[in-house]
């Protein structure tokens, strides 16, 4: 939202500078992101008229300008196109100095001398436009300094208001918080009603419902729109950021920005049979006034007349029904959309226009009669023609109701940290438009039109705090009785497991909760996620249902930044539908990539593998305190390496997965080195198991190393829980200390070395007790696994 400060001081003026208005606009919760000079720092430039302008000799786009300055006629050698015979423009005499100390001299161009520069609205940082002279009014005063016939002093005040302000998208709304904060008065709304001259109306249907309950009309009949817009409307526009095109147009913008309302002009000649406002068909097309051309989904909402739709309702009206310089006849419009209906339309056909920005954030659904009324006024006074009746279409059953708010006098001291006076309580929610009733526990505030925002007794007290002024709040001290909650010790906490991988030189991201559609079909096409209805972008358009995605989108980034050794873990929500409801499901993710260790003269550059992750996982599990829970077993999941990727199991039960990211994604994100990531549900981490003291055995232990022959296809993590369940109680470690493959080895099989540790606590064990065991798990190897010892 920008705006000039001079208008802004038309509505209400206190005796602050810039400044302290802006900070405190600012500290009032409407933030200001800037405050610029209307015009660059420039002297010495006047209003001129070009009297001829004649081809250059030696250059076919110069023109040789004979321009009266106001007290002589000077020779100007111009390159711009639109130099003609008339023209009133800025001129630059010599000696001025233009933006950035620039200096006008007298110079030859092609050998012509110059005396003086006509300008474009970009060289003395009016506006961008550089395509051209600056064309000024037909009445400009010539010889008048350009600084004092456009009021150029003056400041530009942008505005970033959070989506719950819609109600100061208006300078209307603006002013009034100004006037509350500063104690100033408050101009009076400039709204006349313009008593109708003919009988002329036009027929309107509502057919789309609560999306649109009012929609408010009236037609003009007879204007000269060749008539150009006074010099403060096109100023005031132009100062806020909108180019004036013509009267009628400039009107409707400048009304919208005056009150907050968006509407519109529809050429009257080129409707038939009536307006209605309806729902578009699948596949209707619609030329926008921008020249797009779109076809319109069933969800989305039309003014129409009788043959076609010609308006994108809220958002931009059609090219078929514009106002153009042969417009006579016009009908004014200002509707009132549904903010729900209206989230997500303009960006669903890639647009955002201020219309839009408004009636998405929630309009005053009871300005549009007094909308139309000021357009009306400002169009006849500026082009002339005859009003017929304003035209108030309703459906009641759906306009909005504003129940009474309850703000209790208890509440305010326990909220806020102070008694606020009665007094200022009532002088502050009256200031915002409020109607204030005392009762018994405090007060009843009757909430106006154009604060959407206000519907619970917690919006009353930030609004108290808001305009009281946070700095204001005084300090004070919390004071309860906290007692510290019991915590179970099998109840491991996330923070032990982020010092772990912090440890382990990784480093924590967070990443967004939506992502785009394509991503999440890559790691799940399975699962149909819950996707947003205003999504920020396409791209963030569906809640996620792996950490994964958001991961390595992340990865790519830092990887397109030169940064090669990349180890990143997440903690949070994966949303997974469900059959009754949305599952949100605590979750670790993590992934490496890059070298094993960070570079250096010792170090001999070794990238990671599966299995530098897959330890920092089981580094994890041992937190437990009981990771022989936990299981790997090989499987594929979308996404991953059909040969290098597993499943975890804790207990028979699927908790999470581990491998590496598959060949076609990781070229997809233009990943030069491989990627090994894992996610793994956050329960099966935390739920530890409870220290138990065991007794230490004061007897030997005895170890058995065997070396067998198996298949590669071979499970070693299941050959190993079967040697455990075999080799007795006697058993206290068993370990896989070597694997071979290669010279002297069948091809088809490998080698596995393990290690068998045997301990009793209550005696030294013999070597029949050893023995038996070890054979009871020879003979399981051969008949299970056709093992082969090795000598």
């Amino acid at each position: 939202m920008k705006f000039s400060e001079q208008w802004l001081r038309e509505w209400v003026n206190p005796g602050i500078d810039t400044d302290e208005l802006a900070q405190l606009i600012t500290m009032a919760g409407m933030e200001v992101d800037a405050v610029d000079p209307v015009a660059g720092d420039f002297s010495g430039v006047v209003v001129a008229e070009i009297v001829s302008a004649e081809q250059h000799p030696d250059a076919d786009k110069l023109r040789v300008c004979q321009v009266n300055t106001g007290n002589d006629t000077v020779q100007i050698v111009c390159g711009a196109p639109n130099a003609r015979a008339g023209l009133r423009a800025p001129l630059a005499q010599v000696g001025a100095v233009l933006p950035g100390d620039f200096k006008i001299k007298r110079a030859k161009l092609r050998g012509v001398e110059s005396q003086g520069m006509l300008c474009a609205g970009s060289e003395l940082e009016l506006s961008e436009e550089s395509d051209g002279l600056m064309e000024l009014a037909a009445d400009a005063p010539v010889g008048a300094d350009l600084r004092d016939y456009l009021d150029l002093s003056d400041q530009v005040i942008e505005l970033d208001l959070t989506p719950n302000r819609a109600d100061c998208l208006g300078l209307s709304g603006v002013a009034r918080e100004v006037a509350l904060l500063t104690q100033s008065e408050l101009a009076a709304a400039p709204i006349t009603e313009v008593p109708a001259s003919i009988d002329g109306t036009f027929p309107v249907a509502l057919e789309a419902g609560v999306g649109c309950p009012r929609f408010v009309t009236r037609v003009i009949r007879g204007i000269d729109i060749s008539r150009p817009s006074p010099l403060w409307m096109q100023e005031k526009l132009r100062r806020s950021g909108i180019r004036s095109i013509d009267p009628v147009v400039d009107v409707t913008n400048y009304v919208m920005l005056e009150l907050g309302q968006p509407m519109h002009a529809f050429d009257l000649a080129k409707l038939s049979g009536g307006i209605v406002v309806r729902m578009a068909k699948a596949g209707e097309p619609l030329e926008l006034l921008n020249g797009q051309t779109i076809e319109m989904r069933d969800d989305t909402m039309v003014v129409a007349d009788r043959e076609k739709a010609i308006s994108l309702a809220g958002i931009m009206g059609g090219q078929s029904t514009a106002v153009s310089e042969t417009t006579i006849d016009l009908m004014l419009e200002a509707a009132w959309w549904q903010p729900l209906a209206m989230a997500g339309r303009a960006r669903s056909y890639g647009l955002h226009t201020d219309a839009s920005h408004r009636f998405e954030r929630g309009a005053d659904f009871a300005m549009q009669v007094k909308v139309i009324e000021r357009a009306t006024e400002l169009v006849l006074a500026i082009c002339g023609g005859e009003a017929g009746p304003t035209v108030d279409t309703r459906l009641d059953d759906f306009m909005p109701e504003r129940p009474p708010v309850r703000l209790r006098r208890a509440r305010i001291p326990r909220m806020l940290g102070f008694d606020m006076p009665a007094g200022e309580v009532e002088r502050i929610l009256t200031g915002l438009g409020l109607g204030v009733t005392a009762t018994e526990e405090g007060w009843e505030a009757t909430v106006p039109s154009w604060r959407v925002d206000i519907a619970i007794e917690a919006d009353l007290l930030e609004e108290l705090a808001r305009v009281y002024g946070y700095n204001n709040l005084p300090v004070s001290h919390i004071h309860a009785d906290l007692v510290m909650p019991a915590r179970p010790e099998r109840d491991l906490s996330i923070r032990k497991l982020r010092r772990q991988l912090t440890g382990r030189d990784y480093q924590e991201a967070v990443t967004y909760s939506f992502i785009d559609t394509e991503a999440q079909r890559a790691f799940d096409p399975e699962l149909s996620p819950v996707e947003l209805q205003n999504p920020i972008s396409a791209d963030l358009a569906v809640m996620r249902t792996s950490l994964m995605p958001g991961l390595v989108r992340a990865l790519a980034h830092n990887t397109a930044r030169q940064q090669h050794r990349v180890r990143l873990f997440e903690t949070g929500l994966r949303f997974l539908p469900g059959d009754k409801e949305l599952e949100q499901r605590p979750t670790l993710a993590a992934l490496v990539t890059g070298r094993r260790q960070p570079e250096s003269w010792t170090e001999s550059g070794e990238l990671v593998d599966f299995y530098d992750l897959k330890g920092d996982l089981e580094s994890l599990l041992d937190l437990t305190a009981a990771p022989n829970r936990f299981t790997f077993r090989a499987a594929e999941r979308t996404g991953l390496h059909p040969g290098q990727t597993a499943v975890i199991e804790r207990e028979g039960r699927e908790v999470g997965v581990i491998g590496t990211l598959h060949p076609h994604l990781q070229a997809q994100f233009d990943l030069a080195q491989p990627v090994y990531l894992f996610e793994v549900d956050l329960a099966a981490l935390l739920d530890a198991a409870l220290p138990a003291f065991t007794e230490l055995s004061r007897f030997p232990e005895v170890r058995r190393d065997l070396a067998l022959l198996v298949d590669k296809s071979v499970s070693a993590g299941e050959l190993l829980a079967n040697v455990r369940e075999t080799a007795g109680t006697y058993l206290t470690d068993l370990r896989l200390f070597d694997v071979y493959e290669g010279k002297g080895i069948d091809p088809k099989r490998k080698s596995l070395a393990l290690g068998l540790t045997f301990r009793d606590s209550s005696r030294t064990l013999s070597d029949q007790d050893v023995n038996k065991s070890v054979d009871q798990v020879i003979d399981l190897l051969i008949k299970t696994y056709n093992a082969e010892l090795r000598s």
